[in-house]
């Protein structure tokens, strides 16, 4: 089995365990993240719905040069905080998908308890 296989069924195992214990309401949305080699993307889940109340990722943010980085992370980050609290979200359930918490995951995390969500 090839070596990025095996990392992406791992991450996926991960990602069931982390969705077991994690569940998004009306009051209080999953912010769920991926990551991919050049973008990350961030969205706002009711899981009780079944509906994304807001999404923001590297594609929609306004940026130049390379997109798969800690800075861009950080944007993305900033620009989720900022539409949940338009919409009236102030605290959220964090969800990092199965991803280690560390890098661009870490980044975005932080930019988003700066900007004023709570998780």
């Amino acid at each position: 089995m090839a070596k990025t296989a095996l990392k992406t069924i791992t991450r996926l195992k991960r990602q069931v365990r982390v969705r077991k214990k994690i569940r998004g309401t009306a009051e209080r949305p999953r912010l769920n993240v991926f990551k991919s080699a050049r973008h990350i993307y961030a969205q706002l889940i009711d899981d009780t719905k079944g509906v994304t109340l807001a999404a923001c990722s590297t594609l929609s943010v306004e940026s130049s040069g390379y997109t798969g980085n800690v800075n861009s992370a950080v944007q993305v980050g900033k620009d989720v905080a900022k539409l949940a609290i338009e919409k009236g979200y102030a605290s959220v359930v964090f969800d990092r998908n199965g991803f280690l918490y560390h890098g661009r995951i870490k980044a975005l995390a932080d930019a988003a308890r700066e900007a004023g969500l709570l998780f």
